[in-house]
């Protein structure tokens, strides 16, 4: 299509990030005219994955403050390496890398894999096993002191269930009594409100002091397992235990020993993708490199409930569209967190411990450093509460980098030059502590800040058929209720016609395939 000037379209979205990837998806076959446009260059908006060169690319959009608004203070760092180095100590050729902007972990229960099946896009999506998930603490017995960290710790396996408990040495007999109690509790926490309901707002370690006796020192993996980006102060009991029931109840239902998984090849932008490119082949028209401008009216038809509005391309087109859809937040003072992207050279194997007989190699582990871990760093007076720093690691199986090196992604809600250092700082601690990363070396770094969300509809106006989904949460897992929000819209849009959520019949090319 040379031109997009005056033409007519059902359904007009705006950005390619996962929910309105999401959306397209859904009304792949609705028979509806959708025109998906975007404009950046790539897919995935926030959920982006780029190569090298792509990566360097996208920090000099940010650096002008356009069109990337969800992210700022962008850099990217390249240390010196020997020239003498092996191939697994210096970087490789920019497409050899592949690196996530937001990489999340998906539990085995999140709906996102049952639509993925229904709507018949898994066959081209590949997942691979999150395995082993570690807590920074004091080098002493787990059941031991736990107090503000002065020397240097070590990573502490999180325990994976029952039969970690008991096998795990470093436990005496009443820390696995009190931890297995605690246990039974959690797989089914919602019927015993009784247990838990005056303690919902109150701090999650108080809790589990008060009500399981459970030692301070296994006060860390515990919290772990939320995967909070608050405090151990800051984090209640309410929000900690769905949670780590998520996580619990999530093990071994796709395999012996994990729970969650990763995408392969650039984490929830392949999903964008796939799911833009489903679309594509229902007949939706994707233009990349071209932003919504504004509204220049809307004029409705009240018998037949419709609405044509007529909008401006930042490029001065026109075009005309029944129902325009983008993110947009309510509240523009979301949520800021660092992040960095650092490609080392160094497998770091000894992160991926085989996670059980007959289990999948795992290709991801999750380390949290919680917030009483670092030290701060800050000149007198500047004294501030850290929060705690995650660190996904992917191995080379991920299709992110090459064999014989790892990406360690980092982040942290302590925004600004603080958290900065306090990412750097966790690398650089994590490189320190495990075996196999003492000789590894940083190869290449990015870092940033990124807010949940973008501005796409932000000059749109308002109006019934201009429809906000407001921006996912920036947890580290999937969070479903990005798919509720997706489906209120569709749902909108759909009317009366609405049938099932996601849910597709064969295409006869798969069918014939198939036989």
């Amino acid at each position: 299509m040379d031109t997009l000037d005056n033409t007519e379209w059902d359904v007009l979205i705006v950005g390619t990030g996962l929910q309105q990837s999401l959306l397209a998806l859904a009304l792949s076959r609705s028979g509806k005219k959708i025109l998906h446009i975007d404009e950046n260059d790539y897919y995935g908006e926030a959920e982006a994955a780029f190569s090298l060169q792509e990566a360097e690319e996208w920090v000099e959009k940010v650096a002008e403050g356009s069109p990337t608004a969800a992210s700022s203070n962008a850099s990217i760092n390249i240390p010196q390496y020997p020239e003498h180095a092996t191939p697994a100590s210096k970087l490789s050729f920019s497409r050899a890398y592949n690196l996530a902007l937001a990489p999340q972990i998906i539990y085995a229960r999140s709906s996102i894999l049952q639509y993925l099946v229904s709507s018949k896009v898994y066959r081209q999506l590949e997942f691979l096993a999150v395995g082993s998930w570690w807590v920074y603490g004091p080098d002493t017995n787990i059941a031991g002191d736990a107090s503000r960290l002065t020397q240097p710790g070590k990573l502490l396996k999180v325990p994976n269930g029952r039969e970690d408990i008991f096998q795990d040495h470093e436990l005496d007999f009443k820390a696995k009594r009190a931890l297995m109690k605690f246990l039974r509790f959690i797989g089914e926490y919602e019927e015993q409100t009784e247990v838990w309901e005056e303690h919902r707002s109150q701090p999650f370690p108080v809790f589990l002091s008060q009500q399981f006796k459970i030692p301070v020192a296994l006060h860390r993996p515990l919290l772990a397992l939320t995967l909070s980006s608050s405090s151990s102060d800051h984090t209640t009991t309410e929000y900690a235990l769905p949670r780590i029931a998520r996580h619990l109840r999530s093990i071994g239902v796709f395999g012996a020993g994990f729970g969650a998984v990763t995408p392969k090849w650039g984490g929830l932008s392949e999903i964008s993708q796939v799911a833009c490119r489903a679309s594509a082949v229902g007949g939706g028209v994707y233009v990349l490199g071209k932003g919504l401008s504004g509204i220049d009216n809307i004029s409705s038809n009240e018998q037949k409930g419709t609405s044509s509005i007529r909008l401006r391309l930042k490029d001065g087109e026109a075009i005309t569209a029944r129902w325009v859809v983008g993110e947009g937040s309510p509240d523009q003072t979301q949520e800021t967190f660092c992040k960095s992207i650092v490609i080392v050279s160094s497998a770091l194997t000894s992160l991926f411990p085989p996670i059980a007989e007959e289990g999948p190699t795992p290709a991801a582990a999750v380390v949290i450093f919680p917030s009483d871990s670092l030290l701060q760093d800050g000149q007198p007076g500047e004294e501030q509460e850290l929060q705690p720093v995650h660190i996904v690691i992917h191995s080379s199986d991920t299709g992110e980098c090459p064999a014989g090196q790892s990406i360690l992604y980092a982040s942290t809600s302590m925004s600004g030059k603080r958290g900065f250092r306090l990412l750097q700082q966790a690398v650089s601690v994590l490189l320190s502590t495990v075996v196999d990363g003492s000789a590894a070396s940083v190869l290449w770094s990015v870092q940033y800040e990124q807010r949940a969300g973008s501005t796409d509809l932000s000059s749109a106006g308002t109006g019934d058929h201009i429809l906000k989904i407001t921006p996912p949460p920036m947890d580290l897992a999937f969070d479903d209720s990005t798919l509720d929000r997706v489906k209120e819209v569709w749902q909108k849009i759909m009317g009366d016609g609405a049938e099932e959520f996601l849910v597709f019949e064969d295409r006869e090319a798969y069918a014939e395939d198939d036989e």
